[in-house]
């Protein structure tokens, strides 16, 4: 089969253009989510992880690292060092939890809970203008789209759907 593959295309190297791969185009969607995200909510000094978190946790009310880490499909280290800085900010306590010494029950702090209050309106507005270029039925089918895909690759992530 390979061989015929090379006699076909003279055995050259036919190059993918970085403009029609998805993993490419999905890291630049991030990072443009990321920048926008910035320009929207940057005055309260969170990063779209760390809105994450506190959004988890809103829902959660309280919930171990691990936990919160499957929430938002990120790894565990990852997640304690983002709930470490929020800590230290007084935005979420993270208590030692009584059954098992080696876990951290993490929850908003009064102080958390209305920087997420305050946030929301302009990471809502970070969200819909890195669809903004896409008519409302195009938003809707990509996030559906999206949504597909996470939901067909379910062991390329330790999460479990928190906001169905």
């Amino acid at each position: 089969m390979r061989q015929a593959q090379k006699r076909r295309s003279g055995g050259k190297h036919r190059p993918w253009p970085l403009s029609q791969r998805p993993g490419y185009l999905i890291r630049r969607l991030h990072q443009i989510h990321v920048a926008l995200f910035q320009d929207a909510c940057g005055e309260f000094e969170v990063t779209p992880l760390q809105y994450s978190l506190l959004s988890a946790l809103a829902v959660r009310e309280t919930a171990d690292q691990t936990t919160l880490a499957a929430d938002i499909a990120l790894d565990r280290t990852t997640t304690t060092g983002a709930l470490k800085r929020l800590a230290a900010r007084n935005l979420v306590e993270r208590a030692v939890n009584k059954d098992d010494r080696r876990a951290r029950l993490c929850r908003l702090t009064p102080a958390g809970a209305a920087l997420l209050v305050k946030i929301e309106g302009a990471a809502r507005r970070a969200h819909r203008a890195t669809l903004g270029d896409l008519s409302e039925r195009e938003q809707a089918l990509f996030i559906e789209m999206m949504q597909r895909i996470v939901a067909g690759n379910p062991s390329r992530d330790s999460s479990a759907a928190l906001f169905d």
